[in-house]
This record gives structure tokens, C-alpha cells and sequence, in this order.
């Protein structure tokens, strides 16, 4: 499953719900929690119940971001008398600390008779801090990290550069990889700057992200283009694998493609490369 692109889509805007996967993101996210003002949740919850057993049935992920404190609110309408023609395919849970967190919310689901895994989205220095715990939970299926509420739970200022939240945005990623689950980097809050957009993207994929949140439509494209490998990259990745199952059918564990040794971890990143590829319909 590849999760190039995140859109975040607010709860109480139904018709943008449903637009949402046209957009071409690889998971729609239906946002209860900072999308929504506290005196439209019950709208907004009773919106999504709608738009999520409307027939609603796109080629993307679908998931709700929850109420951080009000969760089984959400639920009680969210997965309540539910039919089978419900689609939801994951929740997420805002500002998780604990690896308790994800479990609660996940049983709370199993309650309502939907197993449901979960994005966890870690954006507070004690969510930083138990990453490792949180990733390896049992419902968890992807971290996602929040720089900008990381920064105003520490008192940090952003900058361009993002030095002040480089250490905890390298350690959600390196808590991700070591559980075996997605790592979803944060949000880019300048709409309008599509240029720095690509580059921030590119960089989180150089750190080990395997996608990016989006807040905006129109950043769904240049994040699944960053995330797309070049032409070059794709014929390298053939060569290594085509490679890969000659060395297979002889015995050999290393081998060479283009004077470069070949080992476990380069065919690991070949074979994301033609994952990534293979999402982007090259």
C-alpha cells in the first residue's frame, strides 16, 4: 500500500468530502478534530457518518482523524448501526503519547464491531519521546509527525529551515521504519509556495518518509510527483531486480549492476522505487 499523499479534508464540508478522492491523494483523511470548530463537531460527525455510507467507494484510503478527548463521541456516531456499506478504511488519533492511546482507541472500535488500524499522529514532545512504543502497537499502521504543534508544545519557532524539529521529525521516522510501519511527515502550511513544497517532500523522502500530509488540494500533486521516481530511477531499479533473480537462480547473495555492488539493502530500495513507480502508473 503506498501513502505518497495525505489529504486532510474538514469534517463538516461533505461536498468536499466527496471531491476529496478525485484529487488524486492516496489516502483521504475526513478531519473531526482541528478542521472543525467545537460548535460544528455533532454537524460535522453526523456529515461524515453520511458521506461514509453514501456509496462512497474511490480508489484511495479513507480514514477519519478523530476528536483527540472525545473520540467515542465520534465513534458513537461515526460506527453506530453502521451497515455494510460503510467505507472506512483507518482512524486517526491526534497528539498520541502512548502506545495506550492507540490501543483505546482501536478497542473502542472493536467495541463497536469495526477493527479498524490506526494513523497515530505524534506532534507533542512526550509523543516524541514514546515514538518507538506508539509505532509498535499492534493497531498501529503508519506515524505521522506534527511539526507544528510539536513547536508550540516545546515553545520552539519554526523556521524555514526546520533545524528546531529535525531531531524529533528523524526520530518518527527512524520509530516508524523499526516497527515496520508508514512513516507520514507533516504538514507544509504555505498553500500558495508549490516550489518549497517539492523540496520540503523530497527531503522528508531522503529522511525515510514514505509520504507527506496535505492540507490543500493543490498540494497533492507535487507531493505524489516528489514521491515519483525519475525514469532513470525506475530502468536502475529493473536492472537491480532483473539482476536480483539471475543471482537468485545461481546461489549469489551480492552481484553488480553498473560497477556497483549489490546487496540486501539497494534491492530493498529498488523494490520501493517500482512500488512507488507502480502507484504513480509508470
Amino acid at each position: 500500500m503506498v501513502r505518497r499523499s495525505v489529504l486532510f479534508t474538514p469534517g463538516d464540508r461533505p461536498e468536499m468530502c466527496r471531491k476529496a478522492p478525485e484529487t488524486g491523494a492516496d489516502v483521504v483523511v475526513f478531519d473531526l478534530e482541528d478542521a472543525v470548530a467545537p460548535a460544528r463537531k455533532a454537524e460535522a460527525r453526523t456529515a461524515v457518518a453520511d458521506v461514509l455510507t453514501s456509496g462512497l467507494d474511490p480508489d484511495c484510503e479513507v480514514c477519519v482523524r478523530v476528536t483527540a478527548d472525545d473520540a467515542a463521541a465520534d465513534l458513537d456516531v461515526l460506527l453506530d448501526d453502521t451497515p455494510d456499506e460503510l467505507r472506512l478504511d483507518a482512524l486517526m488519533l491526534p497528539k498520541v503519547e502512548t502506545s495506550e492511546d492507540v490501543r483505546r482507541l482501536a478497542n473502542q472500535a472493536t467495541e463497536r464491531e469495526h477493527d479498524l488500524p490506526v494513523f497515530a499522529l505524534v506532534e507533542t514532545a512526550r509523543g516524541v519521546l514514546h515514538a518507538e512504543g506508539i509505532a509498535a502497537a499492534e493497531p498501529t499502521t503508519a506515524v505521522c509527525f506534527g511539526a507544528e504543534d510539536l513547536a508550540a508544545d516545546v515553545g520552539a519557532s519554526r523556521t524555514e529551515e526546520g533545524t528546531e524539529v529535525l531531531y524529533a521529525r528523524e526520530h518518527a521516522v527512524l520509530a516508524a521504519s523499526a516497527a515496520g510501519v508508514d512513516a507520514i511527515d507533516t504538514v507544509f502550511t504555505d498553500i500558495e509556495n508549490r516550489e518549497r513544497l517539492r523540496t520540503e517532500t523530497e527531503f522528508a523522502a531522503e529522511l525515510g518518509y514514505d509520504g507527506k500530509m496535505a492540507i490543500h488540494p493543490a498540494q497533492v500533486d507535487p507531493i505524489n510527483d516528489a514521491y515519483t521516481p525519475s525514469p532513470e530511477r525506475v530502468a536502475w531499479a529493473e536492472r537491480v531486480l532483473d539482476a536480483r533473480a539471475e543471482a537468485d537462480a545461481d546461489g549469489r547473495g551480492v552481484f553488480r549492476v553498473d560497477g556497483e555492488m549489490i546487496d540486501a539493502p539497494l534491492i530493498a530500495q529498488a523494490e520501493r522505487v517500482i512500488e512507488r513507480a507502480n502507484a504513480a502508473g509508470r
